[in-house]
């Protein structure tokens, strides 16, 4: 009677009829599904090869307490002029 493909063949055709709708929707999360699963895998790949950037280092400047100076943002001649 029918072989195997022939049923696959009617029941892809029966599906695309009855579920037609939302076959834009599914198509839609299928491939955010795909581009999250990407990008999940390509950052695991560059963990595990050590090639993630490396943490931004900002340089500060110490000053020791009671050495006299004043940090350059409160020395007086920064203040506004009281007259």
């Amino acid at each position: 009677m029918f072989g195997l493909s022939e049923l696959a063949i009617i029941l892809i055709v029966v599906i695309a009829v009855l579920a037609a709708k939302k076959l834009p929707e599914l198509a839609r999360s299928a491939g955010k599904s795909a581009r999250i699963l990407k990008a999940e895998a390509r950052a695991a790949r560059e963990e595990e090869a050590g090639t993630a950037p490396a943490p931004r280092v900002v340089q500060g400047e110490i000053v020791p307490p009671g050495s006299g100076t004043t940090p350059p943002a409160a020395r007086a001649s920064d203040a506004p002029d009281p007259r």
